[in-house]
């Protein structure tokens, strides 16, 4: 199988992100950024351009691969798939925010030159007719498009078994398709069937290893996803998205170091990127990567480091074309540096970002009205739960339960923290206990590292708050399972181990604490405890 050169953007490596910004094209080897073949019936002039467009592609580096889909499509105009290549990049299945017009039109013009030429292969037609039911019109919602592309890359897979991309695009579909309420993770389980086996025959193709952290981003299969995790980055080191993509799995083990590490790069690249950006994608992944990285600094006690990225991203000139992963960042990161610290004056005076969309705008209100009530203003956290309502309102009005879900979880939270704060004790337990179970009805979804804060773990806090340590302690280890070494749970868990008398465990979790917060930014250990575990 012919290997390929692949082009991709600036390639950050030690020095100014203005000189990489000024040298944004230049040629890396396969061994830097991996490996792509895809078969065409375009001419033999355009090979090497197609399948360095479909590398990037596989990397998520839509607006690149546009641009070179766009360029195979003018060297060589009866090349259909050129056009098919356009509209995937336009078709942002995982996160719902691609510009479905223009993929429209591309889809169309596709189609097109696909029943004018006569080289085009009944093979290419079939990618080309799965990718037209997501752009189709009539009247169904994105998810049910979703599923129609899904079923559609499935029949493509199994007409033409020896063409890996189809199957590597059908496992990305089942990743998108996968229900966010599916506990048993069916659709992610078919994705790793189908990829695993693929990953050990093309160890550097960027969709293999991609994908499959993807479809194990998880609680359940996070383990299983880890060499891929470890090796997408050393396949593309040039990829913003590639650089960011196993934080993914970083995070849902706990391995805070990792995480840190790789959206330190990711945010580089992402930044040099944006001079020569035409819309808010280059932004979009940059601020992805900062709320990735904040969490990370958050959970490993380095607090100036978290500050730091929130002074950054408070000092980026405003960019036009961000979509929720730029919205949602916007909003996490500065409730994340407040909530997470306990810094309730700092959460109750947050503001919210006009021009966001409405479950990015309910982040920064969930941040209010906790922060709010529990600083003694029952009044801006009343108004917090009212806007809260409204946002769901109007998330639900248009067709999108998942979200307007995850708004009334943390409507339930607020709530719960005014009835606490009111000293209505066993209605804010109550009322917390309602958020737990709504939320864990859910999976996250890729655009957040997680919650602010996982409404179980505020359900352990207040049985902590109301002196009933035996219950916070179990609350605060359900969580560790499926959020591993996050900062305030292992603190809670050792807080509510030693109110309720047991020592060992107490020092078991603070052993703990030391371990994935070295420094001395948070709460500080018990002295013999910290200095004999450093």
């Amino acid at each position: 199988m012919r290997r390929t050169v692949i082009l991709l953007l600036a390639f950050l490596c030690s020095g100014s992100l203005r000189l990489a910004a000024q040298e944004h094209h230049h040629e890396l080897s396969a061994e830097e950024v991996g490996s792509v073949h895809f078969l065409t019936s375009c001419s033999k002039t355009v090979e090497l351009s197609f399948d360095r467009a479909v590398a990037l592609l596989h990397s998520f580096q839509y607006e690149q691969a546009r641009q070179a889909f766009n360029e195979i499509s003018t060297q060589d105009p009866a090349c259909a798939m050129a056009q098919w290549g356009v509209a995937m990049s336009h078709y942002h299945g995982l996160w719902d925010n691609g510009d479905t017009p223009a993929g429209r039109l591309a889809l169309k013009k596709a189609m097109e030159i696909a029943a004018s030429n006569a080289r085009t292969t009944a093979r290419e037609k079939s990618y080309i007719e799965a990718l037209a039911e997501t752009y189709a019109e009539d009247g169904k919602d994105a998810a049910a498009h979703s599923r129609a592309f899904e079923k559609k890359m499935g029949e493509v897979q199994a007409a033409y078994p020896d063409d890996n991309e189809a199957a590597i695009f059908h496992a990305l579909t089942l990743s998108i398709t996968a229900p966010k309420t599916d506990k048993t993770f069916a659709n992610q389980r078919r994705c790793g069937e189908i990829l695993e086996p693929m990953f050990q025959q093309q160890p550097h193709h960027p969709g293999v290893a991609h994908y499959i952290i993807h479809c194990y981003d998880n609680p359940v299969l996070a383990e299983r996803g880890l060499p891929a995790a470890r090796m997408y980055a050393k396949i593309a080191p040039a990829s913003a998205h590639a650089n960011h993509m196993p934080s993914h799995l970083f995070t849902r083990v706990g391995s805070w170091d990792e995480s840190i590490s790789s959206n330190m790069k990711s945010m580089q690249l992402a930044a040099a990127a944006e001079p020569t950006s035409r819309n808010g994608e280059a932004r979009d992944q940059r601020l992805h990567a900062m709320d990735y990285l904040e969490y990370a600094y958050l959970q490993s006690g380095r607090v100036k480091q978290a500050k730091a990225v929130l002074d950054e991203m408070n000092a980026l000139p405003r960019v036009s074309g961000l979509t929720l992963t730029g919205d949602y960042a916007l909003a996490a990161i500065p409730a994340r540096a407040a909530i997470e610290l306990g810094d309730w004056e700092q959460a109750g005076a947050l503001k919210a970002r006009e021009g966001a969309v409405p479950y990015a705008e309910a982040i920064t209100w969930a941040a209010i009205g906790e922060g709010s009530a529990r600083s003694g203003n029952l009044g801006r956290a009343a108004k917090a739960e009212q806007t809260l309502a409204a946002l769901r309102d109007a998330t639900s009005k248009q067709n999108n339960v998942y979200w307007a879900n995850q708004i009334e979880v943390e409507r339930r939270e607020v709530s719960a923290w005014i009835a606490e704060k009111a000293g209505n004790k066993s209605d804010a337990v109550s009322k917390m206990r309602s958020a737990v179970e709504l939320e864990e009805s859910m999976d996250k979804n890729a655009v957040t590292p997680g919650p602010v804060t996982p409404a179980r773990e505020m359900l352990a806090e207040l049985f902590l708050l109301e002196n009933h340590p035996q219950e916070s302690l179990a609350e605060y280890e359900a969580v560790l399972k499926v959020a591993p070494n996050r900062f305030n749970a292992v603190y809670g868990a050792a807080q509510a181990a030693e109110a309720s008398g047991n020592g060992a465990v107490a020092k078991r979790y603070f052993q703990k604490l030391s371990e994935i917060s070295p420094g001395e930014e948070r709460p500080k250990l018990p002295t013999k405890i910290a200095s004999s575990s450093r």
